[in-house]
């Protein structure tokens, strides 16, 4: 299995400018996510950026990075971008997210195996059990439904499924939520259709790009992890990220 991780990363951020660039105990939160994918199963791994000081400061600690196009409209354009530039065919492509520097190899591993086990696979996802209300109420958290085959219904901002008979303070005694992690894999063949689709209504409407292709007929499995993660947004993040590094 010849598996490409990308990791799409912008300059600009409004709530937290030069966001790949920010340090985190010594290192980039550029370089910490380059580093963790290179513990994966992948036959690479490419930093896909629309800025030369990225590209640069990937290419000084000896990562791969590509300039891609400034005008992409989300990652999955610019994961897109970059894998057409490295002219290496792949059998996945492993979508990593630039602000998530604790990413563990055995969450992309987990999206690697969907594949081998049955290279028929589009599209894939990871999902993780809700265990606090935090979490399912928060709508910066998207939840998922699942089939019996794990493959995905539907993505949300607000929980579903609505327990009708139950308050809200018990929804979690009476069913199992799932988080939505947004670390994504394709076939390639697949990925180059995504981009060509116009937004949808569904996905408009909760601001969820995959809404986009699950009401396009797509097929998005989801594979399960208990490992927690921590995205990087704003100057909060970066608090709790020192503190998880033992920094503070």
């Amino acid at each position: 299995m010849n598996a490409i991780g990308i990791i799409p990363s912008r300059f600009a951020s409004t709530r937290l400018p030069g966001k790949p660039l920010t340090d985190l105990g010594g290192k980039t939160m550029i370089q910490r996510v380059v580093e963790q994918a290179r513990l994966a199963n992948l036959s690479r791994v490419v930093v896909a950026t629309d800025d030369e000081r990225i590209l640069n400061h990937v290419r000084s600690f000896g990562g791969e990075a590509v300039l891609t196009s400034p005008d992409h409209p989300s990652g999955t354009d610019r994961v897109f971008d970059a894998y057409c530039q490295l002219d290496t065919p792949a059998d996945c492509i492993i979508n990593i997210q630039g602000d998530e520097p604790f990413i563990q190899a055995a969450q992309i591993n987990a999206l690697i195996t969907l594949f081998e086990a049955d290279p028929r696979t589009q599209l894939a996802t990871l999902v993780k059990p809700v265990v606090t209300e935090e979490e399912l109420f928060s709508p910066h958290m998207p939840k998922v439904v699942v089939d019996t085959r794990g493959e995905a219904l539907y993505f949300s901002r607000h929980p579903l499924p609505y327990q009708r008979q139950h308050p809200q303070d018990q929804w979690l005694a009476h069913h199992r939520y799932l988080r939505h992690i947004g670390l994504y894999a394709y076939r390639p063949d697949i990925l180059a259709e995504l981009t060509r689709l116009p937004p949808s209504t569904l996905e408009v409407a909760e601001s969820l790009e995959q809404l986009r292709w699950l009401e396009n007929g797509y097929h998005i499995l989801t594979a399960e992890t208990e490992l927690a993660t921590l995205g990087i947004d704003t100057p909060e993040d970066v608090a709790r990220a020192l503190t998880q590094l033992g920094i503070r």
